[in-house]
């Protein structure tokens, strides 16, 4: 059998490296702060903010939770993130996605200030990603570049098939494998013989939001399998886009769901405020 990623193991070490960090800061003087915006009452974007909350606790930043009713206009929610944009004690601004249908995503996410933007959905940080010369990672490839690290595999020339090109994940994905030398295939749902793309990976990433899609017969043998799907099955159990119970005995890594990249997406978002509240006291 593979070895299973443990997702909560890495990322309680990334948080204890951000914590000693943070620590160190806060002797100096400086304390780093996330503010999180929150609009409507979505149950999972309450409990994400929930978890965001509880990390900033355990890394020892300063969270700021602002959680407006679902009729916010746009106007309101983009006089918030301009005042968060102007206050000295915010280093990171969060948006919870996805925004109540009247509120355009876009044009929010635009007004966060790009060296305030921890999601690194900002059209600045996204073609610095593009060229290699980056601050901040989006969240979830940066926690799938993290696992794949702790296998203690060597990326450069092996053959990374991601399979999704989300803006959020499978591009993202494909720039960080790629900045990692890897050669890099993204799939989709136009991809021609997806299977035997999926058969020649060395590093498969499945990101493309389909409940067990990926099955032993497209993994090749001794493959890493990192999973970033967060799905239902037919009896409405929390899944992957990998068929786990059938692929990990023929991986020779391989990520769970729940437990292996969700964890990692968070942890990722406080190196990314640490990041942020460094550059911003002049830190290198």
């Amino acid at each position: 059998m593979g070895q299973i990623i443990d997702g909560k193991a890495v990322s309680a070490k990334v948080k204890e490296e951000i914590r000693l960090e943070t620590e160190k800061l806060k002797e100096q003087g400086i304390e780093i702060g996330l503010a999180v915006v929150i609009v409507g009452d979505d149950p999972a974007s309450q409990v994400y903010v929930r978890n965001k909350e509880k990390a900033c606790e355990t890394v020892g930043f300063n969270s700021f939770k602002y959680a407006l009713p679902a009729e916010t206009t746009e106007e309101e929610l983009l006089d918030l993130v301009k005042k968060l944009n102007d206050d000295d004690r915010v280093d990171g601004i969060l948006v919870q996605l996805p925004l109540p249908k009247h509120l355009d995503d876009k044009v929010i996410i635009n007004n966060i200030r790009p060296d305030k933007d921890v999601d690194a959905f900002h059209p600045v940080n996204v073609g610095k990603i593009m060229i290699g010369d980056y601050s901040f990672l989006p969240c979830t490839p940066a926690g799938v570049m993290e696992l794949i690290k702790s296998t203690g595999t060597d990326i450069a020339g092996k053959e990374c098939v991601v399979v999704g090109r989300s803006n959020i994940v499978g591009k993202p994905q494909a720039m960080l494998l790629l900045h990692n030398n890897g050669t890099v295939t993204i799939c989709h749902s136009k991809t021609k013989d997806l299977k035997e793309v999926c058969q020649r990976a060395d590093i498969l990433v499945a990101a493309v939001g389909r409940p067990k899609m990926i099955t032993a017969e497209y993994i090749k043998e001794g493959a890493v399998v990192i999973d970033v799907g967060m799905d239902r099955d037919e009896n409405g159990k929390l899944c992957g886009d990998v068929d786990f119970e059938d692929c990990k005995d023929k991986a020779s890594f391989i990520t769970p769901v729940p437990g292996g990249v969700g964890p990692m997406t968070i942890a990722m978002l406080m190196r990314n405020t640490l990041t942020a509240g460094k550059a911003h006291h002049g830190i290198e």
